[in-house]
Parts: C-alpha cells; structure tokens; sequence
C-alpha cells in the first residue's frame, strides 16, 4: 500500500474558469452577449450604408439585398440604425448597472456595517431619494447635457440603487456579527478592508443578479426617456428610439419594431444567463474545490471487489 501525495489543487482562478465554463447557462450567455455585442461593433464595418445616409429610392421597403433590415420612412438603412442602437443602448445599460450596483454596495456594506449616526443618515439620503419622481427630475436635467448621451449614464444611476442599498444594509447588519467578521476586528483589521474581504465577497451573488437585472431596467428606462425627447436624441439612435419609433406602425411594417426588439429581448436574455452563471461561481457558500472521490475496495468473500 502506496503513501498518498500531495493534493494538487487548482488555483482559484483556474477553478473559476473551470466552473464558468461548467455552467451551461454561463457559458451560453456569454456566448450570445458576445455575438451581441460582435454585431454592434462590427455591424457598421460590414453595413453597405450608414447610419445617417438616406436612400431616396427606398422608402419603407421591406428587407432586401441591398438593404437587409428594411428602409425606415425617411429612406434610412434600418440595420445600420439599428447596429448603431444596439451600441448604445449596450454601453448605456451596462455602465448603469456597474454604476448603480457599485454605488449601492457600498452605501448599504458602510452603513449596515457601522450603523449609529453613520447608518441613520445614509438611509435619511435613500429614503429621500426613493419619494423623488426620478421620471421629472430626468425629464428637468435632460435639456442641460446638450444632447450628449454619456451624461445620461450617471443621472439614470443616481436613482437606480436605493432598494439595492437597503437590501445590502439589511444581509450586512447580519454578516457583522459572523465570527470571521468579529475575529478580523478583533485582530485590529481596518473597516475599509474587513468591507471588502469579508462582507461584499458574501453579497456577491445578490449583487450580480441586481446589476443583471440593472442592465434591462436601464435599457428601458433609456427607451422611455428616449420616446419623450429626453434620452439619446436624432441624429443619433438606440435600441429604445427605434421601438418607439416603429411602434406606431409595427402591424404594417413590422420591420421596423421587430429587429430592435428582438435584440432587446436577446440582450435581456443574455445578461440574464450570465448573471445566475457567475453567481454560481462568485456564491462563497458554494464548494470552492471538488471533493475526491473515494472507492471502498472490500475483501471478496465479504461480498465485494477485490
């Protein structure tokens, strides 16, 4: 009988890789979001027309050779526009998202974890926030960013955390009493650090889900605000404007409302599927290495395999 070696353990980057690539749904919505976001990039380098250039032949066509998503009412390519919309309405959601859930971790991790006046202050400015009309006060800022989109990102952050905040101050008040967290401060380590190593790594899994969840509400949100003249404004387009544009007529010329929505839903899906894959892998409660697997090698005449 053979001494057993040493265990040879992956690192922990080379298991997270390994359990991504593992998870289907991970795996399949990284595939489609890079596809997603292949076409956006690249649409415009392979388009025969772009997105500001006007066909006066071709009004309202239907899907052809020359134009393969159709022409809209102006004579306009609506692949172009569209590749164009996906663009933005793919960066403005995401930034978002990364924004929003960024700025509600650490507004909900500081106050649930230090409480007193700190906490009570934190969530006076969140439940302020939360009774402000966010819709109007967009509507009333929006003709100060001049038409320039990348503003948009950080005023539709600004009203997109408080639930979130509240949500993180509520599983931080609990994480602060584990006794990882009560032996870290007891051996003298910092807030900032015992914050970052020890509460927001247990909150990764909500914190995924709402920035997935973040990416489509903000999409949306830019749509809406789109439609009225207050997001991203002609000449330039986004998902959200080419839906409101089509809409009124998405019975006689479906392609002008389909294209864009279709890719709206796949990018849904897409961040969707990846979301629920990497908080799999970031869920601290789940095995961060595989268990051996052991075989019993009985005796045959106790009725086993020798």
């Amino acid at each position: 009988m053979s001494a057993a070696g040493p265990l040879d353990l992956p690192s922990p980057r080379a298991l997270a890789v390994r359990r991504v690539l593992g998870n289907g749904r991970a795996v399949t919505g990284l595939v489609l979001l890079g596809l997603l976001f292949l076409l956006a990039f690249a649409g415009p380098l392979v388009s025969p027309w772009g997105y500001d250039e006007i066909d006066f032949t071709a009004f309202r066509r239907p899907p052809s050779p020359e134009h393969w998503f159709g022409t809209t009412g102006s004579g306009r390519d609506v692949f172009a526009l569209t590749v164009r919309g996906m663009q933005k309405s793919l960066l403005i959601g995401l930034c978002v998202a990364v924004l929003s859930t960024g700025l509600a971790a650490v507004v909900g991790a500081v106050a649930g974890y230090l409480g007193g006046w700190v906490d009570r202050v934190l969530m006076w400015g969140v439940d302020l926030l939360l009774v402000l009309p966010w819709f109007l006060v967009v509507a009333v800022l929006s003709p100060a960013l001049g038409g320039r989109w990348p503003l948009l990102i950080p005023l539709l952050a600004a009203f997109m955390w408080m639930v979130t905040a509240r949500m993180v101050r509520g599983m931080t008040l609990s994480l602060r009493h584990r006794e990882y967290v009560l032996a870290a401060r007891f051996l003298g380590v910092g807030t900032p650090r015992i914050i970052a190593r020890h509460i927001l790594p247990n909150l990764a899994s909500l914190l995924i889900v709402d920035a997935s969840l973040g990416v489509s509400v903000a999409i949306i949100a830019e749509g809406a605000l789109s439609y009225f003249g207050y997001g991203v404004r002609p000449p330039d387009t986004s998902l959200g404007t080419l839906i409101a544009d089509g809409s009124g007529t998405a019975l006689a010329y479906p392609w002008l409302f389909g294209f864009a929505g279709g890719l709206l839903v796949l990018i849904v899906v897409a961040v969707n599927l990846t979301g629920d894959g990497l908080r799999d892998v970031l869920d601290p409660a789940a095995p961060r290495h595989p268990r051996p697997r052991l075989r019993l090698r009985v005796p045959r005449r106790y009725g086993g395999r020798t």
